[in-house]
């Protein structure tokens, strides 16, 4: 089995192909990325991409048919990654998240690429009233990062193809990594019970996020690149996660002050709602992929991040401002001239 796998140096990246590798004895791993995130090594004994028979480095806006021939699958993970970097590259965000990846998919498919699997998310729901989300039930995507998912799944769905593809509408990304990134709820508020000893929540503290380990996204996106399909299942869009992970925020800072002992929580009880809000139904995830269910509890991932950032000697109460925030590198690749502002090296 021949894989590539775009996007494979951010912080998801370390752990699909660790998944990969042991899972599939004698599989061919190909990582294609940009590099951008490559320096932001966090704590790792060895380079993750060791792992790898091939690294290519490129840009998926502009990246050659011709790689794609011979490959059994795609995960296609690269993406401008979350809503400030959505915010700040509005126009870039729909450039590489939604027309590269329409793009790129169409390409694999004309090389024969028998699966293809695209990283997509469950902000998709945005503000999202009256229980769990279901893949069928209506979208409400308020950033431009859930808007370019909710577009590229458009996009796919319309392909003229027999290849697979499967988007996985992910939780909430957490947990250590060797690319670990802090811009996320679970490992900020981590973050801020090492550095400060206290969690400041924004908002009412009642706005609901699912959360998924990279350890558990990995094993999803291990079973989508190998799931069999037939006419009817061809194109498929998942919720990926579990229905215990969903979790208010009020509930994730206490579970970290907890494990965390002396960390404060102050919750901001006067804050105006906060625009996303979502609870999400994992249930045909579960039917379709037991062998591969989440099985990091949301302790196992703080406990992960405690001991990870706490082997990195990490104690700075300034992190939003560090290299730990994928918006921040962004910019200091802009400032020095290495990136332009629509996010191509120059």
């Amino acid at each position: 089995m021949r894989v590539l796998i775009t996007g494979n140096l951010g912080y998801v990246g370390p752990a699909v192909v660790q998944q990969l590798r042991r899972a599939h004895p004698g599989i061919f791993l190909h990582g294609y990325d940009q590099a951008f995130f490559a320096h932001c090594l966090t704590g790792a004994s060895d380079l993750p991409e060791r792992r790898l028979d091939q690294q290519s480095y490129g840009d998926v806006r502009s990246i050659d048919p011709e790689i794609l021939r011979g490959y059994d699958a795609v995960i296609h993970l690269a993406a401008v990654s979350n809503d400030p970097m959505g915010n700040r590259f509005a126009d870039v965000t729909r450039a590489i998240n939604q027309d590269a990846s329409v793009a790129l998919a169409r390409a694999a498919s004309e090389a024969g690429v028998r699966s293809f699997v695209f990283a997509s998310s469950c902000s998709v729901y945005g503000v999202a009233q009256g229980g769990p989300r279901r893949e069928d039930d209506a979208v409400n995507p308020v950033t431009a990062y859930a808007a370019s998912k909710i577009g590229t799944e458009q996009g796919l769905s319309e392909l003229d193809s027999a290849m697979t593809i499967t988007c996985l509408r992910f939780a909430t990304a957490c947990g250590m990594s060797s690319r670990l990134r802090l811009d996320l709820v679970l490992n900020d508020f981590v973050a801020c019970a090492l550095s400060t000893g206290e969690i400041s929540v924004l908002s009412d503290g009642t706005p609901w996020r699912p959360l998924i380990d990279t350890t558990d996204m990995a094993r999803a996106l291990d079973w989508a690149a190998c799931r069999s399909s037939s006419g009817n299942d061809r194109f498929l869009i998942l919720n990926a996660g579990t229905n215990a992970a969903n979790y208010q925020v009020r509930d994730l800072a206490e579970a970290v002050a907890a494990a965390v002992p002396g960390t404060r929580v102050n919750i901001n009880t006067d804050a105006p709602a906060d625009s996303r809000s979502y609870q999400v139904d994992f249930s045909r995830y579960a039917a379709l992929a037991p062998d591969h269910q989440p099985q990091m509890s949301l302790a196992d991932s703080i406990h992960a991040l405690v001991d990870g950032l706490r082997r990195m000697g990490f104690n700075d109460p300034d992190f939003r401002s560090s290299t730990l925030m994928r918006l921040r590198v962004l910019q200091d690749h802009i400032q020095a001239n290495r990136l332009s502002e629509n996010l191509r090296w120059l």
